[in-house]
């Protein structure tokens, strides 16, 4: 028995039953749980599989038919969180007027002071909403801009945050300032520049994508916030790949406001995601609300009727991220990302277009075929060989984004690396 496997076995089984989680123990665990404090992420990384990540494995449903590398679109749910939708989602029917409105939406406030605890910041910098989408256009749509104000974004940015600042230049008369970004880069002061030297006396606000989405690169964004507030521009930071990704907490980025998805990395149901307003912007962000300005952070979860048990499972998906750890997870999924890069990276024909440095790239890697559009790479990986991914083509990138997930194991990732080795020699 190998030691990582040996310190493994001797430090489970300390907090069983301490978690508060019913039913996330797979039966082969049931008498040895693990202790998220008493193993180093460096561990966890390159630990036997049979062991936690595999533990992990066990705890999702995805098919077994198919493996799939496109989490980063959204992410399956574990079954506890599963289990805990389905068991808010019948209560709810038994009498929704009741059950939804006068017991479960009084869960939200326990929701807010344990996301905020887990984002680092306070409960009234919180709010729940259903995606990125609709927590960023509450911050686009609700900033205090006119005419021949500056708006700095890059053209590598999500589309639909593109298209909500393109309909506020043409409502409102506000002047979008478009930057290219050359990716991927390990030069940090090259995307710090790229932003830096577009802002102008003009700029008001500068619009940050944490993990460029196509390619997974990691910005900067901490420095191009503190350049940017020496100027008095706003920042806003679409966080909708980093939250629960990274090991980090919201204000260590120093921005204004951040949106998220909780279905991606947190693995929360479909439809969750969150809004982070710091405190003393809350009240200057119009939104539509019996007091438009008001600075109180409950105004942008007027939503109507929405989903309450998607709401109230986050909790159990915030919990199952807990017992793996932040900085844990973080590091086994640039692990992941990186031992099927560095399989594929020297093979004649096939290039990699994501950084292998965890300072700019984490589990989201984009790898192309010399003579092979994206879109017939991706129709390849599944037609024969059953590997789920997708084709990117947009503004300088171009190839096929594979992503793995916690639950995914190397022997997945082998079978990509067989795959993409056979391909390139087909082409």
């Amino acid at each position: 028995m190998s030691m990582n496997r040996r310190n493994f076995l001797e430090k489970m089984g300390l907090v069983a039953g301490a978690t508060g989680i019913p039913g996330i123990i797979n039966p082969l665990f049931a008498n040895d749980f693990y202790n998220p404090q008493m193993i180093t992420p460096e561990e966890a990384g390159i630990m036997d599989e049979t062991d936690f990540w595999g533990w992990v494995q066990q705890s999702f449903t995805t098919s077994p038919n198919v493996i799939n590398l496109n989490n980063g679109g959204v992410s399956p749910q574990p079954k506890i969180v599963q289990d805990a939708f389905f068991r808010f989602h019948q209560l709810s029917n038994e009498a929704p007027s009741y059950y939804m409105w006068q017991i479960l939406d009084q869960g939200r406030s326990a929701l807010h002071a344990d996301m905020a605890e887990f984002a680092g910041c306070m409960p009234e910098e919180i709010a729940i909403d259903r995606n990125t989408t609709e927590a960023i256009n509450a911050v686009i749509f609700g900033l205090n801009l006119k005419a021949g104000d500056e708006v700095v974004l890059a053209k590598q940015d999500y589309p639909n945050v593109m298209t909500s600042w393109k309909m506020r230049e043409k409502r409102d008369g506000i002047v979008l300032k478009w930057i290219n970004l050359e990716l991927p880069s390990e030069d940090e002061e090259y995307l710090v520049k790229s932003y830096s030297d577009a802002f102008t006396e003009k700029t008001k606000v500068v619009n940050l994508t944490h993990i460029i989405n196509w390619i997974g690169q990691i910005l900067p964004v901490r420095r191009i916030a503190d350049i940017a507030h020496q100027r008095g521009i706003e920042v806003v930071v679409d966080g909708a790949h980093t939250f629960a990704l990274l090991d980090f907490k919201i204000p260590d980025l120093h921005c204004d406001y951040f949106a998220t998805s909780l279905h991606k990395w947190l693995c929360a149901p479909f439809g969750a995601g969150m809004l982070y307003v710091k405190q003393d912007k809350v009240s200057s962000l119009w939104y539509s609300d019996d007091d438009p300005l008001s600075d109180k952070i409950t105004k942008f979860e007027r939503l109507g009727t929405r989903s309450f048990p998607t709401e109230m499972a986050i909790g159990s998906a915030l919990d199952f991220h807990n017992v793996m750890g932040s900085k844990r997870k973080q590091e086994r999924l640039h692990y992941l990302k990186n031992y099927w890069m560095e399989k594929v990276k020297d093979l004649p024909k096939v290039h990699i277009h994501t950084s292998f440095d965890p300072r700019f790239g984490c589990v989201i890697g984009l790898v192309s075929i010399d003579g092979l559009k994206p879109g017939d790479f991706v129709g390849r990986l599944f037609n024969d060989f059953r590997i789920h991914t997708t084709g990117i083509e947009w503004e300088n990138m171009s190839g096929v984004r594979v992503t793995p997930h916690v639950y995914t194991l190397t022997s997945d990732l082998d079978k990509l690396v067989r795959a993409i080795s056979q391909i390139a020699k087909s082409v």
